[in-house]
C-alpha cells in the first residue's frame, strides 16, 4: 500500500542512538519494521543517515522524532538540521505520558525508540529550529556560572569545617579562601557577559523586561528561563513549562488501599527547574 508517512523514532543517550524505522500507509495503520542502534558521534549520524536512506521511500521526506534530553540530543538535532532533514524535538513528559497509554508495559532503549516512532506516526508534531545564537550562548553562560555557584558552595562548607578545627591549619585557610575569590571573580565575569549578550539584543531585552514584572523574578532568572526553553518554542502553556521543569506532581493512588504522598517528578530540565523553584519559594 502507499505510504503516507516516515518516521524514526530516536531513543537519545550520552553513548549511543536506539532508533526504530516506522510507516503510515494508506489504511492509517502503522509498521515498524527496523531497529538498529548507532554511536552518538559524528560517524554514527552518517551511518544511521545512510541506513534510513537503504530503508525508506525516497520520494517522502522521513521525519526524526526524538526527545529533549539534556544536551546529549543536541549534537544529533544540529547535523539533522545542517542535513535539511525535518526534525521534530518533543518534551520528555509528553513521550512517557503516551507510552502510559501503551500495551507493553516493558520499558527497555528499545521500547522507548519505537514508542518515538509511533507517537510520530499518529501526532502532528511541530518541526524544532536550531535556537538562535544569543540562547545558545546564554545557556552555555549560565549553566557555567551555576556549576560555579556550586563549587563554591563546597569550597565556603570547606572553609567553615577548617575554621572550626580545634587548631585550625592557617596555610589550608588562606588557599581556601583564595579558591573562594577565584570562583566569585569568574561568576563575576560570566554576569557581566550575560549582561552584554543581553543589551545587544532589543527585543531580548524587553522579553526579560516583561518576565521581570512577574513577582519573584529576577533579570537571571528570566535569562535562565529564555535560555533553557529556547525562547519557549517548546513551550505552549504553563503547564507545559511546569512539566519540562519536572515541577509536575505525581501521585501514586489505587482505589483505598495504596495512597502514595504527592511529590513533584523531576524528571525535566534540571536548569530550568533550580530557577522555577526559587520563584515557588518567593
Amino acid at each position: 500500500m502507499k505510504v503516507l508517512k516516515q518516521v524514526l523514532g530516536i531513543d537519545v543517550a550520552q553513548k549511543e542512538l536506539v532508533v526504530t524505522l516506522g510507516r503510515m500507509v494508506e489504511d492509517l495503520s502503522i509498521e515498524l519494521y527496523a531497529f538498529k542502534v548507532f554511536r552518538n558521534n559524528e560517524k554514527g549520524f552518517l551511518g544511521l543517515l545512510e541506513w534510513v536512506k537503504k530503508l525508506t521511500n525516497d520520494k517522502i521526506k522521513v521525519r526524526f522524532v526524538m526527545e529533549a534530553t539534556g544536551v546529549y540530543h543536541q549534537k544529533f538535532a544540529y547535523f539533522l538540521d545542517e542535513k535539511e532533514c525535518e526534525v521534530c524535538v518533543v518534551l520528555p513528559n509528553k513521550i512517557s505520558n503516551y507510552m502510559r497509554t501503551l500495551d507493553n508495559k516493558t520499558v527497555t532503549d528499545k521500547t522507548c525508540s519505537e514508542a518515538i516512532a509511533q507517537f510520530g506516526l499518529e501526532r502532528k508534531l511541530d518541526l524544532w529550529h536550531r535556537p538562535k545564537n544569543i540562547y545558545r550562548n546564554l545557556q552555555q553562560l549560565t549553566r557555567e556560572r551555576d556549576q560555579i555557584v556550586f563549587e563554591r558552595t563546597m569550597v565556603k562548607n570547606h572553609l567553615h569545617a577548617e575554621q572550626s578545627e580545634a587548631e585550625p591549619n592557617e596555610s589550608s585557610i588562606l588557599r581556601i579562601s583564595t579558591r573562594i575569590k577565584f570562583l566569585s571573580g569568574q561568576e563575576k565575569e560570566i554576569k557581566k557577559e550575560i549582561e552584554n549578550w543581553v543589551n545587544k539584543d532589543v527585543v531580548l531585552k524587553s522579553e526579560i523586561e516583561n518576565i521581570c514584572t512577574i513577582p519573584g523574578i529576577g533579570e537571571l532568572t528570566a535569562v535562565i528561563i529564555l535560555a533553557e526553553t529556547n525562547g519557549f518554542e517548546l513551550i505552549r502553556s504553563k503547564r507545559q513549562l511546569t512539566s519540562y521543569a519536572g515541577l509536575d506532581v505525581k501521585e501514586k493512588q489505587s482505589g483505598t488501599s495504596v495512597k502514595g504522598k504527592p511529590r513533584i517528578s523531576k524528571s525535566g530540565n534540571r536548569y530550568l527547574r533550580k530557577a522555577m523553584q526559587c520563584i515557588y519559594q518567593h
